[in-house]
């Protein structure tokens, strides 16, 4: 009696083990998809390719990207790289050249795109906010879409007007017209790691399994 007792608990705990092990057995196809041709300059990088108008995009920004992002850059060591899609959205290029002005800005100031004082996190939340949850469309044209991200990040419309056409700005914009063909494969928001590896979003069951997925693609 007591030695089936002792196999019982025995073969139990190796189907414990057994399960743990597996939780997280992910598949190409299934849990991510291997690019057809890779994002350039994407080494140790997590992109994420979203648009304002998405709300997928916002959801995620709100619920998921705030546990996972931080632990990606350090559990895993990627650097997050933000893409706005400018084929998604009325003023789709305008907010891509605002958002490019926004994060050089940030660099030179030795902030983060994710931290709570940076312009591009301060004009993407207001666009966000203005068009998710206050149903905003700007139906009066671009400047008032503009006037949305000023007056959340205090850069006056003229600054923007003169730094849309610095040619590092064009070309950081100019440089996120690749995540339009990522997109198209499951749509937006995507998550890409080391440009090479798709996420399937639709099978992210919770936070530890993506960062584990991110993870163990970053190490192929």
């Amino acid at each position: 009696m007591l030695r089936r007792t002792l196999l019982t608990a025995a073969a139990t705990a190796a189907l414990v083990c057994s399960v743990s092990t597996s939780a997280f057995a992910f598949e190409a196809g299934t849990d991510y998809v291997v690019l057809d041709k890779p994002m350039p300059n994407a080494e140790k990088t997590l992109i994420k390719i979203w648009s304002y108008d998405c709300p997928f995009c916002f959801k995620y920004d709100v619920g998921v990207d705030p546990k996972v992002l931080p632990r990606v850059e350090k559990e895993v060591g990627l650097k997050f790289v933000p893409m706005h899609v400018e084929t998604k959205g009325k003023y789709g290029r305008v907010a891509s050249e605002y958002l490019a002005m926004c994060q050089l800005r940030d660099e030179a100031a030795g902030l983060k795109t994710t931290d709570k004082d940076s312009l591009y996190k301060k004009a993407k939340g207001a666009w966000y906010q203005a068009y998710h949850k206050k149903g905003q469309r700007w139906n009066d044209g671009e400047a008032a879409f503009l006037k949305t991200a000023s007056d959340a990040t205090g850069i006056a419309d003229a600054d923007f007007q003169v730094a849309r056409k610095d040619p590092k700005v064009v070309a950081l914009a100019d440089s996120w017209k690749v995540s339009y063909d990522v997109a198209k494969i499951q749509g937006i928001p995507a998550y890409v790691v080391n440009g090479k590896y798709l996420i399937m979003t639709r099978s992210i069951r919770n936070f530890d399994g993506m960062v584990k997925l991110i993870g163990e693609l970053a190490a192929k």
